[in-house]
């Protein structure tokens, strides 16, 4: 049977496929009677679905991470669609097509990691050179960053994702510095590089893409701090001398701020030309990745227009620019 892919789904159409799970969770209505809340996806996207008059027995018979076969009807609610489940079953891996949920198929991580190395190899300040290499002859760390995701949801939320998303920064880094000369170019890049490592360890994606216990207590950004902090011990043991003091510090003030506001999470506002950047950059590509995949996404196939999208309060025009006007 043919897949119907998340994107394909329309309101009323009626559903009876495969997706994997995740999020899910039992919660009680206004009444006090239980349903399950959860998401359903695949390589195209994801969708929410509902489970009404659910109980615990049945809540237990699938985890997240696993495939589950789904039988519903899908409906737009506040302006999204939503599946209103009315039969789910853990699903027999045999049944699934792997390709059909695989969603960095366009992702060459070998060519990315590549990158990566030679972009990290410009870098000439001793300091942020000998980190560099420290970070780069740790194969364990590297397999990890390379597989991992940059998010769950909003961005690059796809196995090499968090590769992708940080040697596009790296990239801007280096453009931007070209042009705005009084930039520290070696500081900036290496804020780029790190200013996402802790999800390395903030999330988790073996089965499912979630958010570890110290992903949810502690963040990537101060995950960050103390993976920098131990590789700056290690370059000092490797190269036998002191790491400059001054440089740790703007390296971990670039990690804890480049959220760039309070109100999204970050610790400390940007005080310095590069922490700013940083987080101008940062914003630049996500907001592209996210946007796109609002696009790319959208159920609407038939039309020049998303449909609305609460999360950013509007929709998106979809066309392509006519080359001949």
């Amino acid at each position: 049977m043919v897949h119907l892919y998340v994107n394909q789904i329309g309101e009323n159409d009626k559903i009876d496929d495969i997706y994997r799970v995740y999020e899910k969770q039992l919660r009680p209505n206004k009444n006090g009677n239980l349903y399950l809340q959860f998401n359903l996806s695949d390589r195209t996207g994801v969708l929410n679905a509902r489970y009404w008059n659910a109980t615990s027995d049945q809540a237990e018979q699938f985890s997240n991470g696993d495939y589950v076969r789904v039988e519903g009807t899908s409906q737009r609610y506040q302006g999204a669609i939503q599946l209103i489940v009315r039969k789910i079953s853990k699903a027999d891996v045999s049944e699934v097509d792997a390709s059909d949920f695989i969603r960095n198929c366009h992702l060459d991580i070998p060519l990315r990691r590549a990158r990566l190395r030679d972009l990290l190899k410009t870098i000439t300040e001793p300091n942020l050179h000998n980190l560099a290499d420290c970070f780069l002859l740790d194969d364990d760390f590297m397999e990890k960053f390379c597989s991992a995701p940059a998010g769950v949801k909003l961005h690059h939320a796809y196995h090499g994702g968090l590769l992708e998303h940080t040697t596009q920064m790296m990239e801007l880094a280096v453009q931007i510095s070209l042009i705005y000369t009084q930039l520290n170019r070696d500081l900036l890049l290496m804020g780029a590089f790190l200013h996402d490592v802790g999800k390395v360890s903030e999330l988790a994606f073996d089965n499912d893409m979630r958010y570890t216990d110290a992903g949810q207590l502690l963040g990537h950004s101060l995950i960050g701090v103390e993976i920098l902090q131990e590789k700056i011990k290690e370059t000092e043991k490797l190269s036998g001398e002191q790491f400059s003091g001054q440089i740790a510090m703007l390296l971990k003030h670039l990690l804890i701020s480049h959220h760039g506001e309070y109100e999204n999470q970050s610790a400390k506002l940007p005080m310095t030309l590069e922490a700013q950047t940083l987080h101008f950059i940062d914003s630049i590509d996500s907001k592209i990745a996210e946007y796109q995949r609002y696009i790319t996404e959208d159920p609407n196939q038939g039309s020049s227009w998303t449909n609305y999208i609460p999360a950013i309060e509007r929709k998106l025009y979809k066309e392509p620019i006519n080359k001949n006007i």
